[in-house]
């Protein structure tokens, strides 16, 4: 009686192992798709850092808002300026237009 109580325990055991293996075999399956799943999302990573790092590194040359606002400040300036200069323009103009007709009335 030994032996057939031994043999239906092996025969127990050997199903046993065998859906062991099966069920190893598949958690294994999915670890590995995840693992590799996982080193293609760290690849991505590693490239989305990298332009980050560009893009960071590019907008440290930028100007600021503060600069940006004193370059209008500037240029408001300089139209002042200039409109000054166009209104000293316009009487030198008109005091030449009057001279040169003035020269060409007498010199006839």
């Amino acid at each position: 009686m030994l032996p057939e109580t031994f043999k239906d325990w092996a025969s127990l055991l050997a199903v046993l192992l065998s859906i062991g293996a099966l069920v190893h075999s598949w958690i294994t399956s999915k670890a590995k798709v995840n693992a590799e799943h996982l080193k293609i999302v760290d690849e991505k990573l590693i490239d989305h850092d990298r332009r980050v790092q560009a893009v960071e590194g590019e907008l440290k040359h930028l100007p600021g808002k503060d600069d940006v606002n004193d370059l209008k400040l500037s240029i408001a300036e300089l139209r002042g300026t200039i409109g000054r200069l166009d209104e000293s323009l316009n009487g030198i103009s008109r005091t030449v237009r009057r001279v040169e007709g003035f020269l060409l009335k007498e010199g006839d």
